[in-house]
């Protein structure tokens, strides 16, 4: 297989690194030939793996996925051979790197784990003044993250900071990117206080270097900001969010789209810290930046995502008929520029079938709910993967509300059945099911004994999932405790009531704590 050039990669290190050149695959030849000199070959051989990736790119890009796995493939075990003959350097290195970035844009994690196996062999091997490693280990380290193997990503990044540290000192740019990725794990493994200090020490360099306005403090001050909203620090993650809004302000001007978005994200922090007539006029203030910008189309998703975000705040505050008509919004502007079917249309149908039914107006829920239904699957949306059964049992409750109990009953047992077979019989989606079935079919007379019996199937679903001392729990002991009443069974009722007294207290406590 032929490896292309084309332009560098920006992820690939800079030309500073040298090294000796290796051959990769190609289609036309089954080595291309080792370079004229020690730092021409570094060179050529850095091109190559950047072709390479250009390459998996345009393939997967084109469609052609199957074509570009084989092209992965045929340089790993290029690669494996090289291996097995004795040859375990940076270059296998590298572009066993390559390999894996390709799996990973192909969405192919179980390959991926098997080129980082090879990977991580060969630079366990490799001395830390090896150039190009610190970004290898860069990426192994996003790839291990990505994968969820957050203590091997841990362990990858320390080093390449390590060996970055050794090179350019404690304060080089160099540090950032793979900063950012440690501080990025340690939020995933629930180290808040120490992701906030590498995130802050990323931000330290950065303004030193760079001034403390320059547009590359973003990303880092997105994800500071991010986290501590996170972790219920919504308060602190203002800063941040004003930070981002000050620099595109001052570099773009207060009309550019960009300070829409920021302005998005420092409402989104207010929301969460209780201040919502803030985060109202914020969000109203974004969109109308957004609208009367060019930086993005009116029909671009992060608008969406902040019409949705607002509609869901304003009904919150008891502001329903505005959020409906932000939520209407969305859906005439994707049946206009998407088709008036079109199956992204689902969800402003679900989200306005919400709206109705809080404003106890069910009829217009129906409707709607129905609507979505036909469009789903008409859409070709398969009846057993479990998605159109969230519409469904919307459209149950819907009918319950309108007492025609019977046509709810036939809903939600279909929605039951899909569920079972789509999740499993022990799966929370069932017990949602069972729920509502539950409430459906006590005001259709069904017999106590049959309703206890599903409470009990419902109870053990959410001990196997959540902990048999779990608030979630609650809801249905209270349930039981009352057609155990209902039935005559005391003693099993004396038993429920005091697991639901001794819960109430727990969690009665820890809201005082």
């Amino acid at each position: 297989m032929q490896i292309r050039h084309a332009k560098k990669m920006t992820f690939l290190p800079e030309p500073r690194h040298r090294g000796t050149p290796r051959v990769l695959v190609s289609r036309s030849e089954p080595f291309l030939g080792e370079s004229r000199s020690h730092s021409d070959g570094a060179v050529d051989f850095q091109m190559q793996l950047e072709e390479l990736f250009e390459e998996v790119k345009t393939m997967v890009k084109m469609g052609s996925k199957d074509e570009a796995r084989d092209l992965l493939q045929a340089n790993y075990e290029f690669v494996k051979e090289q291996i097995s003959e004795g040859t375990k350097g940076i270059e296998q290195a590298a572009t066993l790197d390559i390999v894996a970035l390709g799996h990973l844009l192909l969405g192919d994690l179980d390959l991926i784990g098997r080129v980082l196996d090879t990977l991580q062999e060969i630079v366990d091997l490799l001395n830390d003044d090896i150039p190009v490693l610190d970004s290898v280990l860069t990426h192994m380290g996003s790839m291990y993250s990505a994968m969820g193997k957050y203590e091997k990503s841990m362990l990858v990044y320390q080093r390449g900071i390590n060996l970055l540290e050794k090179k350019y000192g404690q304060s080089s740019t160099y540090l950032v990117s793979p900063l950012l990725g440690m501080a990025k794990v340690l939020g995933s493994l629930h180290k808040a206080k120490k992701a906030v200090e590498i995130y802050q020490r990323a931000i330290n360099i950065l303004e030193s270097s760079r001034g403390a306005e320059s547009e590359d403090l973003v990303v880092p001050l997105f994800a500071l900001g991010s986290l501590l909203v996170k972790e219920g620090k919504a308060a602190d993650a203002e800063s941040p969010f004003l930070r981002i809004l000050s620099i595109y302000s001052k570099l773009y001007g207060e009309g550019d789209g960009r300070v829409g978005m920021a302005m998005a994200s420092v409402a989104h922090a207010k929301c969460a810290s209780g201040k919502a007539e803030e985060a109202i006029d914020l969000y109203k203030n974004a969109l109308q930046i957004m609208k009367n910008g060019s930086y993005t189309k009116f029909d671009d998703g992060v608008m969406e995502k902040m019409r949705i975000d607002l509609a869901e705040l304003l009904h919150v505050v008891g502001r329903g008929k505005e959020g409906r008509q932000l939520l209407e919004e969305c859906l005439l502007i994707t049946e206009k520029y998407k088709g008036k079917e079109h199956p992204s249309s689902v969800t402003h149908l679900l989200n306005l079938a919400t709206s109705y039914s809080q404003s106890k107006n069910f009829v217009e829920a129906e409707r709607l709910l129905k609507t979505s239904l036909e469009m789903m699957r008409k859409s070709g949306t398969p009846g057993d993967d479990g998605s159109i059964t969230f519409p469904m049992l919307q459209l149950a409750v819907t009918l319950y509300h309108l007492r025609r109990d019977d046509e709810a009953e036939k809903v939600a047992l279909e929605a039951l059945h899909i569920r079972q077979k789509a999740f499993g019989k022990d799966s929370i989606p069932a017990g949602e099911a069972l729920d509502c079935l539950v409430s459906i079919q006590s005001r259709l007379g069904k017999a106590d004994a049959e309703l206890l019996a599903m409470l009990k199937q419902m109870l053990k679903i959410q001990e196997d999932n959540f902990g048999v001392g779990s608030r979630e729990t609650m809801p249905t002991l209270k349930k039981i405790v009352f057609y155990l009443e209902k039935v005559g069974r005391k003693d099993e009722k004396v038993f429920m009531q005091k697991r639901l007294a001794a819960l109430m207290k727990k969690f009665k406590q820890m809201v005082e704590y």
